[in-house]
């Protein structure tokens, strides 16, 4: 079996994976060195993490595709009912209810949503019934009826994080959602009713948020005007990235990170971290391999030979492309600060879990491209 599977493993894919974890490594250990202990717990942790994360990785590898389809609805109620735990018994910290603690294991629910909202977008689209595989004469794609389940089937878990609160995340479900939605294709008079209903939710939903939320939308444009409140996150960060200029500061010589003026350092806003310490040449090899992790998985997508395949490749893909597009555009300071962290290098068990799973599935889906039978 190995000497079958080595030919077709995309190693390509996985390096960028494993490129992408060492260096997140790096940089927490640099985020979170403690000069009173002489060492990084946080580091530590992630190691531990990236390691089951790595056995996830692999598993899914292994598995047949067709094992996740017949699963895609057991993994999206038991992610539900995981995010309702969260609400009624989950932990406390920083002010948000996100963590369900099990004896000595942390985790974070929503992170595996991500990957269970996928699949069963993947087998709905899928699915021979599908609007994206059932028209004729210009009229193939979703109409507004039909777009009802699928709303409604991202709505609970999306509602579910919003209540956490966990803002960012819940923005991460929508659009890996659109993200699949527009593969399997919206008419076009579908896709302007959804422009005036989302203009139409804007005002609810807003109420919706978080005091704290609605100040950072607020102050997005103009930082400056709460400086020690709301715009601190964004105006230390642009500090840091700016600082870094060219080719950084050196590893565990960047001011901001060092003296602690950076929030959130191993977590929302590592890629601050990574560009003062390493400048513009580092944060290009970041850029890079997301972007070699990213389009390799398009380009196994187009290359599945089912269409369930096709579409959880892509959802992968999507996951990745809006991590790096939020949190990236957060630090810089053109999106608002949302909380979302950068899959693969910022630190958290639950997230880097979840991302090495879902590409172990894209790596899986290229091995039986050319070894075995889907």
């Amino acid at each position: 079996m190995n000497k079958k599977l080595l030919p077709g493993f995309d190693w390509l894919l996985s390096f960028a994976m494993l490129g992408l974890c060492a260096i997140g490594l790096v940089i927490i250990y640099s985020a979170g060195f403690d000069p009173q202990t002489g060492q990084s717990s946080s580091m530590i942790k992630q190691a531990v993490s990236m390691g089951i994360g790595f056995g996830a990785f692999l598993a899914c590898v292994f598995i047949r595709p067709s094992f996740w389809r017949s699963c895609a609805w057991t993994f999206y109620i038991v992610g539900c009912l995981l995010l309702l735990f969260v609400l009624l018994k989950g932990t406390v910290a920083g002010g948000a209810r996100r963590w369900l603690v099990l004896g000595p294991l942390r985790m974070q629910p929503a992170e595996f949503t991500k990957i269970a909202l996928i699949l069963l977008y993947a087998r709905l689209f899928s699915s021979e019934s599908s609007p994206a595989n059932v028209g004729g004469n210009g009229k193939t794609g979703f109409t507004f009826k039909t777009l009802l389940f699928p709303a409604f089937l991202l709505g609970i878990p999306t509602i579910l994080i919003m209540k956490e609160p966990d803002l960012g995340t819940a923005l991460v479900h929508i659009l890996i959602a659109g993200s699949m939605l527009f593969l399997a294709g919206i008419q076009r008079g579908t896709l302007v009713r959804l422009i005036l209903a989302g203009g139409l939710l804007a005002f609810p939903s807003w109420h919706m948020l978080k005091d704290y939320q609605k100040n950072r939308v607020l102050n997005f444009i103009s930082p400056e005007a709460d400086p020690l409140g709301t715009g601190y996150h964004a105006i230390q960060s642009k500090i840091a990235v700016g600082s870094g200029a060219v080719t950084g500061k050196g590893f565990m010589q960047g001011t901001q990170t060092q003296l602690r003026f950076l929030p959130e350092q191993t977590t929302d806003f590592i890629f601050s971290v990574l560009a003062e310490e390493w400048g513009f040449f580092g944060s290009l090899v970041i850029l890079a391999l997301y972007a070699v992790l990213i389009l390799r998985s398009i380009s196994v997508a187009s290359k599945c030979p089912d269409t369930f395949s096709m579409y959880v490749a892509y959802g992968v893909a999507s996951m990745m492309f809006w991590h790096v597009f939020v949190n990236i555009g957060m630090v810089i300071g053109v999106v608002p600060v949302v909380g979302v962290t950068l899959k693969l290098l910022s630190y958290g068990g639950s997230s880097v879990i979840a991302a090495m799973a879902g590409i172990g599935l894209v790596a899986g889906f290229s091995v039986r491209r050319s070894v075995f039978s889907s």
